[in-house]
């Protein structure tokens, strides 16, 4: 007889989200930590967001950090712009690569020829599409290769270049993706784990099921999932004291959710509204462990815009956070202003 399914509150769910993530305490200053923060790989493609996420879950980030030799930039799940550690490489672009042939042929063809052409050379992706006679976009599909590598800055033209191929299997980095995917983002789904990876329905679930004893049933307020067996006992402690306010950046891994799972973080559908909104989503205010409104820059102009009432002593330490941004090419001091 299959055992019972745990039952989990949102307060816990969220508790260990925060916990998994780093965000109830900044991690010492150092390689592991980064490593830690980009667990599930930070999202870049508001540039230097992922910067923004180091900086919400560890000390002394400079705006510096992310060019950090212990980090790298990949087109990673959905092909977006990613920083993820150069140890977990393979993770964020094996853990992808397309099982049915066709897809896996095709993105180590467009890696060859993009491999023989820049011949060890960094160039615009414009430039390097241009001459091959495709899309410059269409170069993303060689990035689950694990041999593409970037440089993102925006609206300017990103700069690629190859490397060689990771050696671990595509079997185990896609099984390392899932059970990442669920440890911070857990209680997951075969159907979650898709789409935030860009992974096809068959492939996410032969992936769950190859993890079969290794994981829990858990039962939650919107529905049933799945968690790591090992994560079961963070899940049951205590909920950790959140930290006083933490300013989440466009895309951040908290917040980076679908459907039903905006739900359980935001349960006031006015106020989802308000954070993941049709075009570019804004940041996420973060007090004692709760979203508590959003917020915006242009430069060195902060503009928060609280859903609630803020006592001024909450008022203050989000002003201290936002004054901390670590915003490069931004002198100090940065200026917050109220949206009320």
């Amino acid at each position: 007889m299959a055992a019972a399914a745990l039952e989990l509150t949102r307060g816990q769910i969220l508790g260990h989200r925060r916990a998994a993530g780093a965000l109830d305490e900044r991690l010492a200053a150092g390689p592991d930590s980064i490593r830690a923060a980009a667990w599930a790989g930070l999202q870049d493609s508001m540039p230097r967001a992922a910067l923004l996420s180091i900086h919400a879950r560890v000390s002394g980030t400079l705006p510096s950090t992310w060019e950090d030799p212990s980090l790298v930039q990949v087109w990673g799940p959905r092909y977006s712009a990613y920083v993820v550690a150069a140890l977990d490489v393979a993770v964020f672009t094996l853990g992808r690569i397309p099982e049915d042939a066709g897809g896996r042929n095709r993105a180590e063809r467009l890696a060859d020829r993009l491999d023989a052409f820049l011949a060890g050379r960094k160039m615009s992706y414009s430039e390097a599409g241009h001459a091959l006679g495709v899309h410059p976009n269409s170069l993303r599909y060689a990035a689950p290769t694990g041999r593409l590598l970037i440089r993102w800055e925006g609206a300017r033209r990103p700069t690629i270049w190859m490397v060689p191929a990771p050696t671990t299997d595509p079997r185990d980095a896609r099984l390392e993706l899932v059970r990442r995917y669920l440890h911070v983002f857990g209680p997951g789904t075969v159907e979650g784990f898709g789409e935030w990876a860009g992974v096809k329905p068959p492939a996410a679930r032969k992936a769950f099921d190859a993890l079969e004893g290794s994981l829990v049933a858990a039962r939650t307020p919107i529905g049933e999932g799945w968690i790591l067996a090992e994560d079961e006992a963070g899940f049951r402690a205590p909920i950790a004291l959140a930290a006083p306010a933490r300013l989440l950046p466009s895309g951040d891994a908290y917040h980076l959710l679908q459907g039903a799972e905006r739900e359980l973080l935001v349960p006031d559908p006015a106020r989802r509204r308000l954070l993941w909104t049709p075009r570019v989503w804004p940041g996420a205010l973060l007090v004692e462990g709760e979203i508590a409104g959003t917020w915006r820059r242009s430069e060195g102009d902060v503009t928060v815009a609280p859903w609630r009432p803020l006592s001024a002593a909450e008022a203050a330490v989000v002003e201290a956070e936002a004054v901390a941004l670590p915003l490069p090419g931004v002198p100090a001091p940065i200026r917050v202003s109220w949206e009320r």
